[in-house]
């Protein structure tokens, strides 16, 4: 009995750390880029995943990474920047994380002769990374690992700040699906998406900076969070899955649509 629950303890410690936004976050972002797409960049993909939906694989990436077979992926959800360290200067890992996954997994697209199975694990990670980069205590601390290690209150309830950030602010901000969700939040005008899609994949990676450095420095080791929090932080919690499924339609779209990859800086 013990060993199951130890096990059992074990196995939400490895979902905690590894989820960026939750399935519901996931599928937000996905679901925002896909009303984006243009029809060519539709039609590659539909080939590409044989019919389904980006949103069908958009939280594929947290499982598979605890897998024998793509545990290559473990460090690929995040990328580390210790406080006081600029974003150019932060520790390069070994292992590779998010924003070298993402440049990778394009590099692998463009490639006219990659392999179909090679090119839909590529699609199947970039949908997720994509998200998990917007995550800002994705962009945390290797200290702490991304917050997993600050322990503060939910609403009473004992928990970690990475866990807050990956779900629990998302869904006490709004009861909403995640075509609600979409539908709520992606209004924003074509010069609008312009702007937000404006930049390159570091651009976008060292944006979230210091909005994880703001977070900890509001949501420090013991903090209790309620009501005025979650009213305080939703709006960027929303700002971030919108401009996660912008910029996720704007990378596919540069790979896949050739009159829109003229101007791609990546």
């Amino acid at each position: 009995m013990k060993r199951f629950t130890f096990a059992s303890l074990l196995m939400v410690f490895i979902a905690s750390v590894a989820m960026a936004w939750g399935q519901k976050g996931h599928d937000t972002v996905a679901a925002i880029a896909e009303r984006h797409l243009t029809p060519a960049t539709k039609a590659a993909l539909d080939s590409i995943l044989s019919g389904r939906s980006i949103i069908y694989w958009a939280n594929w990436l947290d499982n598979a990474s605890h897998t024998p077979d793509y545990a290559f992926t473990k460090t690929w959800h995040y990328k580390n920047v210790d406080e006081g360290v600029r974003y150019e200067e932060a520790p390069a890992n070994p292992a590779g994380d998010a924003v070298t996954a993402i440049k990778s997994q394009i590099e692998t697209l463009r490639n006219p002769s990659v392999k179909p199975e090679d090119a839909e694990l590529a699609v199947k990670i970039l949908v997720h990374i994509v998200g998990d980069m917007h995550q800002p205590l994705h962009m945390g601390h290797a200290t702490d690992l991304g917050a997993n290690r600050i322990k503060v209150k939910f609403f009473g309830r004992e928990n970690n700040l990475h866990s807050v950030w990956d779900s629990r602010i998302l869904e006490s901000g709004h009861a909403w699906s995640y075509t609600e969700w979409a539908d709520q939040l992606d209004r924003l005008s074509p010069s609008e998406v312009a702007a937000v899609t404006a930049g390159s994949i570091d651009d976008w990676a060292r944006e979230a900076l210091p909005i994880a450095e703001s977070i900890y420095k509001s949501m420090p080791e013991g903090y209790s969070l309620s009501y005025n929090q979650v009213a305080e932080w939703t709006p960027v919690v929303e700002q971030q899955l919108l401009r996660g499924g912008l910029r996720l339609a704007r990378v596919l779209n540069s790979i896949f649509d050739p009159q829109m990859a003229a101007d791609s800086p990546y």
